[in-house]
């Protein structure tokens, strides 16, 4: 009806204290401020336990506490709080810690440069606590933005894997695998100073600016396996440290980039797609033609010849390569780099490294043996430029790794490590593999490959910040490590935490007595290795679910990105089977990548990276957790200023329908005017059959975490069935009924059924939204304060009526058809507004049987003034056709009420209100 029209005051019009403009920005904080000021989760866990509820224990990944929280984190935080807020809403108990990975070198080289020259003066035990006090820093830091984010757990408990007893769990597990003959020392490269003449921790290092030269060098195929022709075809590396040349084994490329074979003056160049463009202008070659093309897994096992020494370079593959330098192909040397010698691992290449500790080439470099690795770097260029195979020199300033003892370049040389023998238990951690649910379900493929073909698993790491290995060694050449010292050393941990190690001589950490069972001797000294930190984040299994009340092992399900195959999920399952002989979960469920709106990796210098921060301060964390949901997120996830801000659309759509469902609440009392089901009108017993529907889909979907089916069904059922159809056509009967009539009663009945169903399967996802939209629900119907405490009921059975499903959809077909009709008279300004219409629909016989059935209600359904039915053959000259009906619009005939805007051809006659219909006269007396 039109603004200032007499009758305004007399219709229902919605009256609602929930707000149109979300407002997330401002309004979620203040929330979150509640529900930390009264422990909220704390509140959910006593319910789960009162009400006895059966536990699901998501165990959380320890993200690295360094830095802020990027979209990927917040990805996989969000789809965590999703997981077990759907499962709180099913009915279970769900007890979320969440925890951190707080050791290794990324903390420890901040701290190095924080420090400056304050450093050198410390003890190891005091640089230590500096790195613990850092890591807590970055702790707080990242804890306040997971909350930000709408995501419940133990956040002023969580498990933070340099806890005195989370190290103490740690030992002791590690114990578990000595004692199994599980654990042994051998070679691995680590930093090595030839001026100091020792190995050197990652805290001993310092970068510092390094002239270096730069060379790009040809290794002719002599095998290619039938997919690269061997005639002058080459593949092309890049390194920095020419003196390596000698020590070469391998070409490692990524399995999944794409690499091209360019023909050039130089011969038949293989290179990384994306940077052969820019290698070829650097090397002033001509790119004359690409001849082939593959994917680098396609070129595994290709087999080159090197160009200096007399023996092949194999191609193999690893995800250490990378596209910010080089040409994408690597030169490998397992004895000279901790990537290279992992990949060497994988493939059984021997750990060659023909340098000494003076700094010089040892025999085995051959025709350098003697050289200094200077001069090596002179002679090695020097012989490719004889051999043809140097495709450039040139020098490059780079950060590079020096002592920070005497400031002199260090380099990589294979020494003595710790590692594993997962040959030893291989066979059982592919037999627990097949025991859990793998999601999606080619992930047990992935792990199954990775396990069977990985090597053992190098765990010792030469750095001060982490968790010591408790091996001590006597002078008699006795390594010493039983059961008794490691839990002794453990009981240590427990208490003092792994400072102790620092702080106390060997015989303080062994048993009081304690001698060397080979010789008797006491003169004992420490490891000084510490554990990698994949032994730390995998143990963490052990270490929080079987110590901490209301938790269980295994755990019900591990939720990480796709990468944690190779990573986290291997290192607790290594942990977890060697030590306990199971699986530390019972389901996996993994995540893709996020990468931007064109499938490109984030990345600064394509300037494509969106911080979670500017979603929740421009749209609110609602919006960045229905973009987590909306998305397929199995395979990688894309984000945009664009898809922002149609989720923002989306977002608005559906908080419009819950304000117009809220809105006609406002004089709805539940125990007074709720219409028995089988009183209600029939549109709005199929309303519920929608919503029936819905509900099911919805939360099978939770259950098997298809959330983009959740958000894709949720916002169909606003915009579809709802705003283009149900609520659309309630309006007339919502406003301008008899605020009391049974009609509009029943109306009122529906929507307070669909707003509290709605509340509830959004609440996983807008977690802010539908604690606001529970709030302003008839406090009737609020079962519990929060909707977060709530959980899902059975709809009743009578909401699911298949025989009304069937004949609404038959007559919203006949709707679709007249809805086209009516938009071409409106296109043609036959008409205005629907109201104004007189439909008349030329049906054949089927679809007027339909017609027949809604013949009472049809100026309704179509929200016109006037329907007329006629045979189909009537309808020859129709304004729109399809098969089985056409339809025709005229401008109504007769009068337009003031009140509810439709034409009648009589008017009420009432002298006082003579230009209104007999329905609105009759609602106004009322």
């Amino acid at each position: 009806m039109e603004k200032g029209s007499a009758y305004q005051h007399t219709l229902q019009l919605p009256i609602t204290e929930f707000p149109m403009r979300g407002d997330l920005a401002k309004r979620e904080p203040a929330m979150l401020e509640k529900w930390e000021s009264e422990d909220y989760y704390g509140q959910l866990q006593d319910l789960g336990r009162a009400q006895n509820r059966p536990t699901f224990v998501l165990h959380d990944g320890p993200p690295y506490a360094n830095g802020n929280i990027h979209i990927g984190t917040a990805l996989n935080k969000v789809l965590k709080d999703i997981v077990m807020r759907s499962r709180s809403l099913a009915g279970y108990h769900v007890p979320y810690v969440p925890g951190w990975d707080t050791h290794g070198l990324p903390i420890e080289l901040h701290v190095v440069r924080a420090l400056g020259p304050k450093r050198q003066g410390m003890t190891v035990s005091e640089f230590r606590e500096h790195c613990a006090a850092y890591a807590l820093e970055q702790i707080d830091i990242q804890r306040s933005q997971f909350r930000r984010l709408g995501v419940w757990g133990e956040w002023d408990n969580p498990y933070i894997t340099m806890k005195p007893e989370y190290e103490a769990v740690q030992v002791r597990l590690f114990g578990d695998m000595v004692e199994k003959g599980y654990v042994y020392k051998a070679k691995k490269p680590v930093y090595w100073c030839a001026d100091c003449q020792t190995a050197l921790a990652e805290a001993e290092i310092e970068y510092g600016d390094h002239r270096s030269p730069s060379i790009f060098v040809r290794f002719p195929v002599k095998d290619g396996k039938g997919i690269l022709a061997e005639d002058d075809t080459y593949v092309v590396i890049w390194t920095t440290t020419p003196w390596t040349i000698p020590a070469n084994l391998a070409i490692a490329l990524h399995p999944l980039y794409d690499y091209i074979v360019v023909k050039t003056e130089r011969g038949n160049l293989v290179l990384a797609k994306e940077l052969a463009k820019g290698v070829l202008e650097e090397l002033g070659l001509e790119a004359k033609e690409v001849l082939a093309e593959f994917k680098g897994e396609q070129l595994e096992g290709v087999v080159c010849t090197h160009p200096l020494m007399q023996r092949d370079s194999l191609v193999i593959l690893g995800d250490h390569v990378t596209l910010e330098a080089g040409t994408g192909c690597v030169h490998t040397a397992p004895g000279h780099g901790h990537e290279d010698y992992l990949v060497g691992l994988e493939y059984g290449l021997d750990i060659l490294s023909p340098v000494d500790a003076e700094g010089r080439f040892t025999e085995e470099a051959g025709p350098y043996a003697g050289l200094t690795l200077n001069e090596g770097n002179k002679a090695v260029t020097a012989d490719l430029e004889k051999s043809g195979d140097l495709l450039k020199m040139d020098f490059v300033d780079h950060s590079y790794p020096h002592c920070w003892r005497c400031k002199h370049p260090v380099v990589y040389r294979s020494t003595d490590q710790w590692f594993i023998s997962i040959d030893k238990f291989r066979d059982a951690m592919l037999e627990a593999i097949e025991g859990v649910q793998w999601i999606p379900s080619w992930g047990i493929d992935r792990i199954r490959g990775m396990v069977a073909d990985r090597g053992d698993w190098c765990i010792s790491r030469q750095r001060i910040w982490g968790v010591p290995i408790p091996v001590f060694y006597c002078t008699c050449g006795e390594t010493i490590a039983t059961r008794d010292t490691i839990d002794h050393v453990a009981e240590i941990f427990s208490r003092e935490g792994s400072n102790a190690w620092f702080e106390k001589t060997a015989q303080e950490l062994l048993p009081e007595g304690f001698t060397c069972p080979a010789c008797g001797g006491e003169n004992l000294e420490k490891e000084t290795d510490t554990m990698d930190v994949w032994f730390d984040s995998g143990v963490s299994h052990w270490a929080v679910l079987t110590t901490r009340d209301g938790l269980r092992w295994p755990a019900d399900l591990y939720l990480e990105g796709s990468d944690q195959h190779r990573g986290w999920f291997q290192s607790s399952l290594s942990i977890s089977v060697a030590a306990k002989e199971q699986a530390p979960y019972k389901a996996v469920l993994t995540h893709g990548m996020v990468v931007d709106g064109e499938g490109r990796k984030m990345s600064k210098s394509l300037g494509n990276v969106i911080a979670p921060e500017e979603i929740w301060k421009l749209y609110g964390a609602d919006v960045l957790r229905l973009w987590v949901s909306s998305a397929e997120f199995r395979g990688d996830i894309r984000i945009s200023p664009d898809i922002l801000k149609q989720l923002s659309d989306a977002y608005r759509r559906i908080r419009n329908t819950a304000r117009f469902l809220l809105g006609n609440l406002h004089d709805f009392d539940p125990n007074e005017h709720s219409v028995p089901y089988e009183q209600m009108e029939e549109l709005d017993r199929w309303a519920l059959m929608q919503l029936a529907k819905l509900s099911r889909k919805v939360r099978t979907a939770y259950e098997k975490y298809e959330f983009h089916i959740v958000y894709h069904q949720i916002h169909q059922f606003c915009a579809v069935d709802l705003g283009g159809f149900y609520l659309d056509v309630l309006k007339d009967r919502l406003y301008c009924d008899a605020p009391n009539s049974k009609e509009r009663r029943s109306a009122q009945t529906a929507f307070l059924a669909i707003i509290k169903e709605l509340a509830q399967l959004l609440a996983p996802i807008l977690v802010f939204t539908s604690e606001e939209i529970w709030g302003h629900l008839p406090e009737q119907v609020r079962t519990e304060q929060s909707v977060h405490f709530s959980t899902w009921q059975e709809l009743p059975g009578e909401y699911w009526d298949e025989d009304l499903d069937r004949r609404w959809a038959e007559f919203l077909e006949i709707r679709r058809v007249a809805a086209k009709g009516l938009e071409l008279a409106r296109t043609d300004k036959v008409i205005g507004a629907a109201n104004e219409s007189r439909l008349v629909l030329y049906a054949d016989e089927a679809k007027r049987d339909v017609l027949a059935a809604f013949a009472k209600d049809l100026r309704l359904l179509f929200i016109v003034s006037e329907v007329e039915i006629k045979p189909l053959e009537e309808g020859g000259a129709a304004l729109y056709s399809e098969p089985g009906l056409a339809v025709d619009v005229f401008r109504a005939d007769g009068e337009k009420c003031q009140r509810c805007w439709k034409y009648f051809a009589e008017m009420s006659g009432d002298e006082n209100h003579p230009h209104i219909c007999h329905r609105c006269l009759e609602a106004i007396e009322a």
